[in-house]
């Protein structure tokens, strides 16, 4: 007898259909599984037999048993098939009506006492299940509140073989889980507060701005001076996501098998601080089933980069064109996959090897060879690509012991969120039929900067005299451009003035320049 499941397969941020077709017929005892499953798929079949054993039902051992995953030119990993492969057993057999199955998608990796484990990628499962029209979703128990997140699904919450058995013979119905959202704008978490960081007021104002613009931001200073501490208070003053990035980056996380069991919506922007002995394929993805990196873990939220020059030079490399693109394409001799990579990358090092050139208080021990060896670890094109440098000096004492409190992350944040709704709202009607909508300001194309960029005369004066003697390329002329629109966005300015220009070319000044 034949039985037809329908299952997917994850590929990159997306599921593909996957017919599971079993056949149990008469011929010498055995169980062949084709379509190109991987070791964890072809293992499903000893899980399989001893999961529906350990259930109280009975395995045709003596039978001839085919399992084919269809189609069978796409290759299939992991341990999700092993429900749907017992089910079409169990329906070729006659065990559960085959009926019950039609108009259902199932996935879910079976343990052998027959419980559901939680498997990766249920989002875009669901998500696959709405769009071609299945109505019917089973999936382990621990990811129900997941796959409930798209709407339109009967998701049902599947905790052991045993259980979804009785509700396909009619004896135990399952209720299925309410579908919702349960998204409110959340304001984010951190550990620090900026109004615990005294000083610094200049470095601080740069955060804002990067923050309101989704601008890239290099900081440079002595150890100590409070680099690391600002980066990772950043979070704190950025706006709140949106349904549609929670969604993006609860997709991203899903995939990558890093969702929170007790999270299944992501509702704060992420914040991932890589040490720098990771290798390209972790920071940009990767791997034989290529796996999101953390440029595309970051996605909505920032990138924090410590002590930039004890990366290795060819990882920071691979970052310079998913920093223009906002996409990383991976590409390997079965195809390509495409992971969304629009971060906020914040770097911080040191001047030179000991931290402290141009200290006034220490003196600097490295030789100028030394200091010049240091600084080319960072190549100039990634440079170029970093729109606001800024010198974090050394906090005096009367700052630091000062009685009084910074001003808060909350007023910094509401100054941000207002400069964001004016960029939202005039790309609302932009008609361009870009990939990615626009968010922010960092996002612009050349289109968008010549319409939404243009200059006052005196401005435009300015402009040229800083293209001659700072020697700008052109996509640092972009850039000056995009970051002056951000300060006139946080000063409610229609137009960019002289001042939001001035501010916006200080930040161009390199600061690593000997």
């Amino acid at each position: 007898m034949l039985a037809k499941i329908h299952s997917a397969a994850v590929l990159g941020l997306e599921a593909e259909p996957v017919d599971v077709e079993v056949d149990v017929g008469r011929g010498m005892a055995s169980l062949t599984l084709v379509g190109l499953p991987d070791a964890a798929v072809r293992e499903s079949s000893e899980r399989m037999r001893a999961a529906i054993r350990n259930s109280g039902y009975g395995f045709p051992y003596d039978q001839r048993i085919t399992i084919n995953l269809a189609p069978a030119d796409l290759r299939k990993e992991g341990p999700a098939y092993d429900l749907p492969i017992a089910m079409g057993v169990m329906a070729a057999v006659g065990q559960i009506p085959p009926s019950a199955l039609d108009g259902a998608l199932m996935v879910g990796e079976l343990s052998l006492d027959g419980a559901l484990r939680h498997v990766r990628g249920v989002l875009p499962v669901a998500d696959l299940a709405r769009r071609d029209g299945t109505r019917v979703l089973y999936v382990p128990a621990v990811d129900a509140p997941e796959a409930a997140l798209i709407p339109g699904l009967e998701v049902y919450p599947v905790a052991s073989l045993a259980e979804l058995v009785a509700h396909l013979q009619g004896r135990a119905p399952i209720a299925p889980l309410e579908p919702g959202l349960g998204f409110s704008a959340q304001t984010v978490t951190v550990a620090t507060d900026f109004a615990e960081i005294q000083g610094q007021e200049h470095a601080k104002r740069a955060f804002e701005v990067a923050a309101a613009g989704g601008h890239n931001l290099l900081l440079v200073g002595p150890p100590g001076a409070g680099k690391t501490l600002m980066a990772r208070a950043m979070p704190g003053i950025m706006p709140n996501l949106t349904l549609e990035e929670a969604l993006e980056v609860t997709r991203i996380y899903s995939v990558a098998d890093m969702l929170p069991a007790d999270t299944p919506l992501i509702q704060q922007r992420p914040f991932r601080s890589p040490h720098h002995t990771i290798s390209h394929a972790g920071l940009v993805g990767g791997g034989q089933w290529p796996r999101p990196g953390e440029i595309s873990l970051a996605h909505r939220g920032v990138l924090f980069l410590d002590e930039m020059p004890e990366f290795n030079r060819h990882v920071l490399e691979v970052m310079r064109q998913p920093m223009e693109d906002k996409v990383v394409t991976i590409s390997r001799a079965q195809g390509s996959l495409t992971f969304p990579a629009n971060f906020t990358l914040v770097a911080a090092l040191n001047p030179c090897p000991c931290g402290y050139f141009g200290d006034a208080e220490r003196a600097c021990t490295c030789s100028v060879g030394a200091i010049e060896r240091y600084r080319k670890r960072i190549s100039g094109p990634l440079l170029d690509r970093i729109d606001i440098n800024i010198e974090v000096p050394r906090v005096d004492y009367e700052k630091l012991a000062k009685a009084t409190r910074s001003e808060a992350s909350s007023s910094i944040r509401a100054r941000v969120e207002a400069a964001r709704v004016r960029q939202t709202r005039r790309y609302a009607g932009d008609g361009s039929d870009r990939q990615q909508p626009l968010v922010c300001n960092a996002d612009m194309g050349p289109a968008e900067i010549r319409e939404h960029c243009a200059l006052p005369h005196d401005a435009e004066s300015l402009m040229r005299s800083a293209m001659r003697q700072m020697h700008l390329s052109a996509r640092a002329y972009h850039r000056v451009l995009k970051v002056s629109r951000t300060i006139a966005d946080l000063e409610g300015a229609e137009v960019i003035q002289m001042h939001h220009l001035a501010e916006a070319l200080q930040y161009r000044t390199r600061v690593l320049d000997l």
